[in-house]
């Protein structure tokens, strides 16, 4: 039902009159006449009595009379609950997925900052390879993800979100630290490799490939599944590792790790954000957003 004419026939009712219902509602008199007339239509029985010098409701006008009142209130208060969740506090929960390369340092930090200021909202990041991420998102289990690969899929939207570079990862004191090495001397050293499916393994395919190699050719001894698996075996002096700079910078500082670069490969990659296809964005997710762009490099 038209709220607009049931607002109408209130004031009519109110005022008695039809001149002083239009001025209250900052309308014209026929604009008021119309709105009764159309009700009256829909409804099918008379709901004023115009035969006397002021308006008074039928019978049926006073049922109607009682029962707009009370949807007129209830619209009053969806539309005060609507402007509160747009203004007030951020309450619920904001469920975030990544994979482990963003999400083990700098969506972990930007989301304790976040859940500092909104500690009325519940924040929950969840873990997981690049592809789980991508097909939790599509499906809606989280409402948004932050990946290091752009997988197709057709339940997703992409759009850059921040630059990341890859280092090669090496344990204190080893040949490589500190240096820029040749793809020759690479393919002397003992390689841990990140597992199939995550998005520095997908760069580092890429650029190998560019560069007339494959991982095949080099000394992949191990084969890891997270990041923080990846550094822990370098850390225990196992080998070195293509991995996300931004996740080993406590390790950099503390000297626990030190990094190098390989002459002929540029590793920036870009981080995604992923929203599934077609879904309105939250006051939660648009807030943290907002929060995040200008502190992301």
């Amino acid at each position: 039902m038209d709220t607009r004419q049931l607002q109408a026939f209130c004031e009519v009712v109110e005022r008695r009159s039809f001149s002083l219902a239009a001025e209250r509602l900052g309308v014209t008199q026929p604009a008021v006449s119309l709105q009764v007339r159309s009700l009256e239509k829909r409804l099918g029985v008379q709901l004023l009595d115009r035969s006397g010098r002021r308006v008074v409701p039928t019978e049926a006008g006073q049922r109607l009379y009682r029962s707009a009142q009370r949807l007129l209130q209830l619209e009053d208060e969806i539309l005060d609950e609507l402007a509160a969740e747009q203004t007030g506090a951020l309450t619920g929960t904001f469920e975030i997925g990544a994979s482990t390369g963003p999400g083990g340092v700098v969506l972990s930090r930007l989301l304790c900052r976040f859940a500092a200021e909104h500690p009325a909202l519940h924040v929950a990041l969840s873990v997981f390879d690049t592809q789980t991420v991508v097909e939790h998102v599509a499906g809606r289990a989280l409402e948004l993800g932050v990946v290091g690969a752009a997988p197709r899929h057709r339940g997703v939207e992409y759009e850059p979100f921040f630059r990341d570079t890859v280092v090669l990862a090496c344990p204190p004191g080893h040949p490589f630290a500190g240096r820029t090495v040749t793809l020759d001397e690479l393919k002397g050293a003992q390689l841990i490799a990140m597992q199939d499916g995550a998005g520095v393994r997908q760069l580092i395919d890429e650029k190998l490939r560019a560069a007339g190699l494959r991982l095949r050719d080099l000394n992949v001894r191990l084969e890891l599944g997270l990041q923080e698996s990846v550094a822990s075996a370098v850390r225990g002096g196992y080998g070195v590792t293509f991995i996300s700079r931004s996740s080993i910078e406590n390790d950099l500082a503390a000297g626990t790790l030190e990094e190098a670069r390989v002459d002929g490969l540029e590793l920036e990659r870009e981080i995604y954000l992923v929203r599934a296809a077609g879904r309105s964005e939250s006051r939660a997710s648009r807030t943290f957003l907002e929060f995040a762009r200008p502190q992301l490099p």
